[in-house]
């Protein structure tokens, strides 16, 4: 802009490569936003708007924040979904001739961010790109934070459902495809940033592009092909992938030593478990906090360190269906069930375990602190424990994780020689270096601590070479050192003092060893600073040099914690061991809903229930009962549990026999989407739908209510239909429970001989209704919607009156089904001409029962006589 400062300049020419970002503009001790950035980031923030001026040109929007304030006011901004530019002065405005350096060291943005006030300690932070050709996307994430990078190809159909299971915070999508790709994970507001959690941001389309894809993988990994990690031929997938680590050199200014790797992921190994599915079952967070109290996660989460905590929810979102994998999980935690004392040790070893994931990659992009290497260190001799104290156990699962440990003696006792933990730990103040570790380093630090010493020891040592007892070494900030003599001694002057300065009374000396020891104390912090950071960022290097070592480490810890984990939940919450086959059966003796009764108040029992599911009998439950009686509790406890021994965890049951399901699906209770503009109804047909394209006989359904958004009859027809469907189906004859209201149902048992009807058992007592919340065969007669609605606590008189417009309804009701039956009966007889002369001059739809009653009189003596 014509007439700009030199500054304005500077910062247009850097805010031109980051275009689409906040760019924090460092200005001595404040970082500046301008312009539209202003604008964002003082609302964002709460700062003040004001202006600067600009030269010539026009004045320009300013709102600043001081620099040491950044930890504070960057996660605010990157929380609110936006991408972040870092730029810090490269020199100091002291020595700076003309206009500062400055450049971007940094770009944050949620998916690639190493900030504590923004990530979760026991989740990943996983940024993912998404890239689409003739239906097959290619879909690839990635935690910077961990090293974590994988790829895959999905169909379109299931995008969203693979997007929901990764949750990914930030999501790359090219400009070109965007709107496709959005429409596909349901989101019409195209213009929108920030959807949901996710953010979306757009990325050029020349990037997306296989060639570089491959190029940027290889060299990243150092191979000369991709084939190793059994991605070669997955172009799509290639491409994606190749879009997140584009994306991840720029913001990261290519300090990635630590992503090593790239697996394959395949959603094909893991139970298929839809958005609504994680929802209804609150496997990870609960339906009406959000948190994760009141879920799944919450109550078997005996994790003791963060990568053990970001794998159970990894395991929890991905369970198993692969036996043997299965069975090997179930081994190990039988064993550690078993050998109690062995895993209570190996518990407070895993305590003092850090994050080695998230601390190597501190490591490599160069934000480590000394803290995070003593941390390291620690956790490796913790290792060299653990393994030792595995020796103990037998399983082959156990084994091999006991071989998998590495204790690096040579990492620990170079971190050892390095850095002194005393500093560190606020026991002594020599810094962060060991004393003895580097010559002139110690040197240094026994000038800059020792200096006021050897100024003392100087001062007498010159007072007797010279015979002046009141010669002084003195400091000042104009002219540094000096020796101040007073007038009557400046006689005994020696030839080697330099006059500096004279005063009234006094004169002043510099010496060449004076100024010499003054240029080092001045010199010394300086040098200690630099001597330090490079002795510091040599020992990170020597780190990086294990990155596979330690890698390996913290996957291993990981697995062995969330083994452990389930232990101790089997412990403490009197869990069994389930059977595992391929049948297509689930029998479940005892089983309890794993969350339920661990809320429940101090010695209230949860009642325990039996499930028998197969494809041969007892393919379809309908199971009826009031509300509040339990049915929507016994459906989630089915799923949780067949869940639960899928991901190897013991089970909340007596006994369970589970063979492996390859999908989970739930229907439960109402919602809308006003958002996507879909109605109750219209979002509760849209899951049916996904139920019934995508079951198996293989899977598992839940059904909690089917068709009640819609008028008595319409719903009930969709109900019959759909099990009808479900039942007759043999590409979808898949295990279900399905809990309704519509008594009309259970007539299905009658015609389908795999449907069974089953009720939670009521009492009731004059007026009250008790629930025993057990589940037996047969059938429900009666809701008792008014005895919930009067334990709910509505007024007397409401439900009075309710009962008497029931009683109304049920009295209708009977007289219509009566009526019913006399117009069955004179269609029939209307059928035969004999009855003709009779019923030719009666409107059969509008008669009375009265009229019907007389007519059939006069049938049955017309018939009589012939």
């Amino acid at each position: 802009m014509q007439g700009e400062t030199p500054l304005m300049r500077q910062y247009r020419k850097i805010k031109e490569k980051y275009p689409d970002m906040l760019l924090l503009f460092r200005m001595g001790d404040f970082f500046e936003t301008f312009e539209d950035d202003a604008i964002i980031a003082s609302k964002v923030l709460g700062i003040t708007l004001t202006r600067r001026a600009n030269g010539a040109a026009a004045e320009v929007p300013l709102a600043g924040f001081p620099h040491h304030a950044l930890d504070t006011y960057l996660p605010k901004l990157v929380k609110a979904g936006y991408r972040v530019a870092v730029c810090e002065q490269l020199e100091d405005p002291k020595f700076a001739k003309g206009i500062v350096k400055r450049d971007v060291i940094e770009v944050v943005t949620p998916g690639a961010n190493f900030s504590d006030k923004l990530l979760n300690h026991k989740s990943n932070n996983f940024l993912a790109a998404i890239f689409l050709k003739n239906e097959i996307c290619g879909f690839a994430f990635c935690d910077v934070t961990t090293g974590e990078f994988a790829t895959s190809e999905v169909h379109a159909k299931h995008l969203l459902a693979q997007v929901e299971l990764i949750s990914p915070t930030e999501i790359l999508i090219p400009k070109r495809e965007k709107n496709e790709i959005l429409r596909l994970l349901g989101i019409k507001n195209l213009d929108v940033q920030q959807q949901g959690r996710y953010v979306f941001t757009k990325v050029d389309d020349w990037i997306f592009n296989i060639d570089f894809a491959r190029e940027l993988l290889t060299n990243q990994f150092k191979t000369h092909s991709l084939k190793g990690f059994g991605i070669d031929n997955m172009t799509v997938g290639l491409i994606a992938a190749g879009c997140v680590m584009n994306y991840l050199n720029e913001t990261q200014k290519n300090r990635l030593n630590h992503i090593k790797k790239i697996y394959r992921y395949d959603y094909t190994d893991y139970i298929m478990l839809d958005p609504s599915t994680k929802k209804n079952l609150e496997i990870i967070s609960s339906i009406a906090e959000g948190g994760r109290e009141g879920s799944l996660l919450a109550v078997i989460d005996k994790t003791q360190t963060a990568m053990g905590g970001r794998l159970l929810k990894k395991w929890l979102s991905r369970p198993l269906k692969n036996i043997t994998a299965i069975k090997q999980r179930l081994i190990a935690v039988r064993e550690f069930v078993d050998l109690r004392n062995e895993r209570r040790n190996i518990i407070e070893d895993l305590k003092s375990i850090a994050d080695l994931e998230r601390i190597l990659s501190k490591i490599a992009t160069g934000k480590a602190v000394p803290r995070d290497l003593i941390q390291l260190k620690i956790s490796l001799q913790k290792i060299d424990e653990i393994k030792t104290k595995l020796s103990l156990f037998y399983s082959e699962p156990i084994k091999l994780l006991q071989e998998n440990l590495s204790d690096c003696p040579e990492l620990i006792g170079r971190i050892q020689s390095v850095l002194n933990e005393n500093f560190l730990f606020g026991n002594d103040k020599y810094g962060i270096i060991n004393k003895g570790f580097n010559f002139e380093l110690d040197e240094l630090k026994e000038i800059h601590f020792n200096g006021k010493t050897w100024i003392e020891n100087y001062q007498a040592h010159e007072r007797q070479r010279t015979g002046i007892n009141s010669l002084k070494v003195d400091y000042n900030k104009v002219f540094g050192y000096y020796i101040e003599v007073t007038k009557p001694h400046l006689d005994k002057i020696p030839a080697n003092y330099i006059r500096k300065q004279t005063l009234v009374n006094c004169e002043r000396f510099i010496t060449e060893e004076l100024k010499a020891y003054e240029d080092k104390i001045f010199n010394a912090e300086e040098k200690i600073t630099l001597l330090e950071n490079k002795i510091f960022s040599e020992l990170t290097d020597f780190v990086l040099t294990f990155t596979d070592e330690i890698q390996k480490n913290a996957n291993t810890i990981a697995t062995l914690d969330v083994l452990i984990a389930f232990a101790e939940a089997a412990e403490l919450h009197n869990y069994t061991m389930p059977e595992i086959d391929e049948s297509d059966s689930i029998e479940i003796i005892e089983g309890r809903h794993p969350v339920i009764e661990t809320l429940l108040p101090a010695g209230e029992k949860y009642i325990a229930n039996d499930t028998k599911l197969d494809t041969v009998e007892n393919q379809i439950i309908i199971l009826t009962g009031p509300n509040m009686s339990g049915k929507s509790s016994y459906l989630r406890q089915t799923g949780l549990i067949v869940l639960m021994a899928q991901i190897g965890c013991f089970v909340p049951a007596k006994r369970a026999k589970i063979g492996v399901v390859d999908k989970i699906f739930t229907r439960v209770g109402a919602s809308d989407n006003i958002a996507r503009g879909e109605s109750t109804f219209l979002v509760e047909m849209n899951e049916a739908a996904n139920i019934l394209n995508n079951a198996t006989p293989k899977s598992l359904i839940l059904l909690d209510e089917i068709g009640r958004g819609t008028s008595t009859y319409d719903g009930i027809s969709i109900a019959w239909a759909i099990t009808e469907y479900l039942h007759e189906n043999p590409s979808v004859r898949a295990k279900t429970l399905f809990a309704t209201h519509y008594h009309e149902l259970n007539q299905l048992a009658s015609l389908y001989h795999r449907v069974k009807n089953y009720r939670v058992e009521v009492r009731e007592y004059g007026d009250k209704v008790i629930f025993l919340r057990k589940i037996n065969p047969g059938s429900a007669d009666h809701s008792y919607g008014i005895q919930v609605a009067q334990m709910a606590g509505l007024p007397q008189s409401v439900t009075d009156r309710a009962k008497q417009i029931l009683k109304s309804f049920e009295e209708k009701e009977m007289r219509r089904q009566k009526k019913d039956e006399f117009q069955i009966s004179l269609f029939e007889l209307n059928s035969e001409d004999r009855y003709k002369q009779i019923l030719d001059d009666i409107d059969i739809n509008n008669i009375t029962p009265l009229e019907a009653l007389t007519i059939l009189k006069r049938l049955k003596d017309l018939n009589n006589n012939i």
